[in-house]
């Protein structure tokens, strides 16, 4: 049982409080079957717990433990994430139109078939994420590290992206036709079939990017520094 002590009930708040306490998928039905109102869960540990196919929209996670925690098919629809620990978290399959993640650690977290509408990342760690085959329309991401993330025929088309760190990451096939780069790095990112044209690259790191990679940049601009980057690969020097 969640400790009374600790739940907020107050009919005039907007919402039920939780704090500290590590909670069972068995509690966590319950505070939802007895709820009337979205829940604010606080310092909460649900790490390595099942939730899968639970409703929890609009409700708000702050400061929690959600590490090995499975979301399959759950709905998180308007929910709130504020500086929370999550790494090889599952969000498969699950409906997160209008959520918004803050600060947090979501490394090695699956986001694969996930509904992704109008959602935000800002601040956060993703090294490692797997966004495959989601619905991302309105997917938005602000100053996060996407090291290593599988973003395999995400469309950012004429978003601005700012202080993205695609090191490494799988962006096959991606369109980022017409989008500004403000700040951010493509350094060792895989871009076959990637299409950049129109795209403002000049602030963002090219390293390791190969002359035969050239090619995907038709239409795109770039500073001189960067091509003479990508020249100083056929061994030219530019003056």
């Amino acid at each position: 049982m969640v400790s009374t002590e600790k739940l907020d009930t107050d009919s005039t708040a907007d919402m039920l409080h939780v704090a500290a306490e590590r909670l069972s998928r068995t509690q966590m039905q319950d505070l939802i079957a007895a709820a009337y109102k979205p829940i604010r869960f606080e310092d909460c540990d649900f790490e390595g717990e099942d939730l899968s196919r639970l409703d929890l929209s609009r409700c708000e996670f702050q400061r929690c433990s959600i590490a090995d925690t499975s979301f399959f098919a759950a709905l998180l629809i308007q929910t709130r994430w504020q500086s929370c620990r999550g790494r090889e978290a599952n969000f498969e399959a699950a409906e997160l139109t209008d959520a918004a993640f803050k600060s947090c650690d979501l490394n090695n977290t699956s986001w694969r078939r996930a509904k992704l509408p109008a959602v935000s990342f800002d601040s956060c760690k993703l090294t490692g994420a797997n966004f495959e085959e989601c619905a991302a329309l309105g997917l938005s991401f602000v100053d996060s590290l996407l090291i290593c993330a599988h973003l395999r025929g995400m469309s950012f088309r004429k978003a601005r992206l700012q202080r993205l760190d695609f090191s490494e990451a799988d962006l096959s096939g991606t369109d980022f036709r017409d989008v500004v780069f403000a700040g951010g790095s493509l350094r060792d990112a895989r871009l076959k079939g990637a299409r950049f044209h129109g795209a403002d690259l000049r602030d963002a790191d090219l390293g390791g990017l190969k002359l035969v990679d050239a090619a995907l940049f038709k239409g795109a601009l770039i500073s001189t520094e960067q091509a003479a980057m990508l020249l100083g690969e056929l061994g030219i020097s530019v003056a």
